[in-house]
């Protein structure tokens, strides 16, 4: 090989060098999060989460009026059971009669200035005028005669409830007592009212001369 051939090959040897030395330089200045060897080559990358925006602690502010009140509307007194004390009696023996009994009506008229309720059937017996001791077995519920739910009695108004005598005469083995009343309890009342009425009685208590059917208005 001759001179000028070595000559020529020398300058390009140096240049790859120069230029291998320049890469080098290039990459010690270079980022310094690049990858370590053997990892996964995947740089880690900055927590981008930020703290939510907390809720507004102010509530909007109510409307006039929006508030329910807190008062309950005040609902009426209920209209109360009639007493016999509020009420005035009388038997109407108009009702006719049938093998051997007698029915009457029996009404109660509201004597007072406000209103009550009857609801239903009344006690009814035989007694001596001035005397609440019956005599013999009181009057017995009219099932074919129920109530029609409760009846509101104004001031001056009647109800009627039918009450069915029996002949104290169609019973022979009947122990004759001479009444002079009918006592009669309201429906749900504890007071009584007297009728003035005389009839004959039996007082034995097997005996039963009396019905009585709920009130109708």
């Amino acid at each position: 090989m001759s001179r000028h051939a070595r000559t020529f090959r020398l300058p390009k040897v140096l240049a790859v060098a120069a230029t291998l030395g320049i890469a080098a330089s290039l990459a010690a200045c270079g980022p310094q999060n690049s990858p370590a060897p053997g990892s996964t080559g995947t740089p880690s990358t900055p927590s981008t989460t930020s703290a939510a925006p907390s809720p507004s602690t102010s509530a909007p502010s109510a409307t006039a009026g929006a508030t329910p009140s807190s008062t309950a509307n005040a609902t009426p007194a209920e209209t109360p059971l009639c007493t016999a004390a509020s009420l005035t009696g009388a038997l109407d023996s108009n009702g006719g009669g049938a093998a051997g009994s007698i029915f009457m009506n029996l009404v109660l008229s509201n004597s007072t200035s406000t209103a009550c309720i009857l609801d239903g059937y009344p006690g009814v017996s035989l007694v001596q005028a001035g005397s609440i001791n019956p005599i013999g077995a009181p009057a017995e519920r009219n099932a074919q005669a129920p109530s029609n739910g409760p009846i509101t009695l104004v001031p001056g108004a009647s109800a009627s409830a039918v009450l069915r005598y029996t002949q104290a005469d169609n019973y022979q083995d009947c122990q004759r007592e001479q009444a002079d009343a009918v006592l009669v309890y309201p429906p749900g009342a504890e007071d009584h009212l007297e009728i003035a009425h005389p009839l004959t009685a039996c007082s034995n208590a097997g005996i039963k001369l009396l019905s009585i059917g709920a009130f109708q208005p």
